[in-house]
């Protein structure tokens, strides 16, 4: 291959190069606009007054993208005798969370009604609560599967995410709302468990990342501006 040939060679891929990060830059900042909308409209749900959850005939419809962390108030029974434990990490360390049925008008809805040490993961350990109650807290959807490298085993009774379909099955509960509500930090008898819990949070490195990839267009760019004046001085 002639000189000439290996610079045509090299200009061609400096300039694909360039064009290619620089596209990546802009899916970048597409991105970021995304995720900055994607937080407003999450902390606008988290801060409106508390709403009743979605009506049985539109729990097929329920989505992340538009009711995930909707501040949401139910009212019904406790099923305290099918509550399930989740493996949890929290800021008071780790534990469970305890994940109750709440009978309804509009159906059952699982309640995460918050975190408990090991010590108290034993029902007898804590005090219940009988009769009606309502419920205030954030909408979450599901967490199918388990977490990661850890799948949930339902005959074994271990719990690593709030898949509610496994544990409507599991726990025999017939048809229940495709969500669960994360309640907020009223006080539960006994003070366990404890909710309010829930963390909001969203990365949001976009706009560092659309600089580090047109950094690299701009390098690409300037190693073709060599090779063509290379090609001039020859």
């Amino acid at each position: 291959m002639t000189p000439g040939a290996k610079r045509g060679l090299f200009l061609t891929f400096a300039l694909l190069a360039c064009a290619g990060f620089a596209a990546l830059g802009v899916w970048q900042i597409q991105r970021r606009a995304w995720k900055l909308d994607l937080i407003a409209q999450v902390d606008a749900r988290i801060h409106a007054p508390a709403a009743p959850p979605p009506a049985r005939a539109d729990w097929a419809g329920v989505n992340a993208r538009d009711d995930a962390y909707r501040h949401v108030r139910a009212t019904g029974s406790f099923l305290h005798d099918r509550e399930t434990l989740v493996q949890a990490v929290t800021e008071r360390g780790a534990g469970f969370w305890v994940l109750t049925p709440l009978s309804t008008d509009q159906g059952t809805v699982l309640v995460n009604r918050g975190f408990v040490p090991p010590e108290r993961r034993d029902p007898a350990s804590r005090r219940a609560g009988r009769g009606p109650v309502t419920v205030t807290g954030l909408l979450r959807v599901s967490e199918p599967g388990g977490a990661f490298l850890r799948a949930n085993d339902s005959a074994a009774g271990r719990w690593y995410s709030r898949d509610v379909a496994a544990i409507a099955k599991a726990r025999a509960l017939g048809e229940v709302a495709p969500f669960f509500i994360d309640a907020d930090a009223a006080p539960n008898p006994g003070g366990y468990p404890v909710g309010g819990l829930t963390v909001v949070a969203f990365p949001n490195s976009h706009l560092v990342y659309a600089l580090t990839w047109f950094g690299l267009a701009a390098l690409s760019a300037w190693g073709a501006a060599l090779i063509l004046r290379k090609a001039r001085r020859d």
